[in-house]
């Protein structure tokens, strides 16, 4: 099959995003509702955009610039050309760039899954300089693949069923942790745990429990092989845990970097300050990823993963270092409640687990139909 290969801006408009005020973080910018859209946010979406970690006001979006839901963001620095699709309007700087296709000429999607195929080759040309960075001038050099309308719209079809199931699972799982995380709040801060009209509380807390700071009830995970970037795998079978993507980073095939095969795992993200449970076999990635498991029978590592959440991690210095978190006191309950609160929402965390098995599987499998369909391997 004959496609055309021809450069972005045949298949829609391109630009830049806009923050024309220095410094870039002055904190008179934010705090609005307008959704501000960085490059760590690009990476850690999946193939829709609505989550965010800052906002602009009124003085932010006067030196900015709204972009429309369904607008393709490309990070070409930092990051270098991970891709997501806006599902709500947003602002984003001048480290992203914005596309929107060409109506008839382009599906955003189709033009996103180009992207997941070429990365390599917009990574390799946007070095050279101190910081990698992805320019326009370097971007229009790279050829996308242009098909009609009518075979992006069916390529499109077939690897989106992969992406919605994974999108569906996805909203399940923050269901269930949500559920969780208001069970501890209700048990562990409103104090409203069963049977708790009949327990005298002292120094806030009941009798017969205390506090105790985290680096008392955790205990180290032995270091194992860790898998440089360079060395992931697309086609590997065990997943790389590091702090992109929210900790799924990549694949390998080595079992000997295996970190945990059936003790789950908290993995905190000293620079991300992304807290995740993880209950699956996985080889350890980059540096600044702490493995966390209890060393304790009152504390199961359910229990423990939500009161680690309950910590504030907002102070960027703070949060960063490890040793800091490790001085953050904690409740740590009677052995009786932390086996009724394990009984119930250990289930919901398994059931988490079943829906990530879904999801890399569904990922391992559209990202194998994924470069055949591209390059018109297979037909449609």
């Amino acid at each position: 099959m004959s496609w055309d290969f021809v450069t972005l801006d045949r298949l829609g408009e391109i630009s830049r995003g806009k923050s024309k005020h220095r410094p870039r973080n002055d904190p008179s910018l934010f705090g609005g509702k307008y959704p501000f859209i960085q490059t760590a946010d690009v990476k850690a979406a999946g193939m829709y955009l609505t989550k965010y970690s800052e906002t602009y006001n009124d003085r932010g979006l006067a030196q900015s610039k709204i972009w429309p839901k369904g607008t393709l963001c490309i990070t070409i620095a930092a990051n270098i050309a991970d891709t997501t699709i806006l599902g709500i309007d947003a602002c984003f700087p001048d480290s992203v760039m914005g596309f929107i296709p060409f109506k008839n000429v382009a599906n955003v999607k189709f033009v996103k899954y180009s992207f997941d195929i070429l990365q390599r080759d917009c990574k390799n040309i946007s070095q050279g300089t101190a910081q990698d960075n992805l320019s326009w001038k370097k971007l229009s050099t790279i050829k996308f693949p242009m098909p009609s309308i009518d075979i992006q719209n069916k390529i499109v079809d077939i690897l989106s069923a992969y992406d919605d199931l994974i999108e569906n699972n996805e909203k399940q799982i923050q269901l269930l942790e949500e559920a969780a995380q208001r069970l501890y709040k209700e048990w562990f801060i409103d104090l409203r745990f069963p049977g708790h009209e009949d327990v005298e509380i002292v120094d806030g807390i009941p009798e017969d429990w205390k506090m105790e700071p985290v680096g008392s009830v955790i205990k180290t995970v032995p270091r194992t092989l860790q898998i440089k970037t360079k060395d992931y795998l697309p086609d590997g079978t065990i997943p790389i845990i590091d702090q992109s993507r929210e900790f799924i980073a990549g694949y390998t095939n080595l079992e000997d970097a295996i970190v945990l095969s059936e003790t789950p795992v908290i993995v905190f993200g000293d620079h991300t300050r992304i807290l995740k449970y993880i209950q699956f076999p996985f080889a350890k990635g980059a540096d600044g990823t702490q493995l966390i498991i209890s060393n304790t029978e009152l504390m199961p590592e359910p229990l423990l993963y939500l009161s680690l959440l309950s910590v504030d991690l907002s102070n960027y210095h703070y949060a960063r270092h490890f040793k800091y978190l490790k001085e953050e006191m904690i409740i740590i309950p009677s052995q009786e409640i932390a086996d009724s609160f394990n009984n119930i929402v250990d289930p919901l965390f398994k059931r988490v687990q079943v829906l990530r098995n879904i999801n890399r599987n569904c990922e391992q499998a559209r990202d194998r139909l994924l470069p055949k369909l591209m390059s018109g391997e297979i037909e449609v």
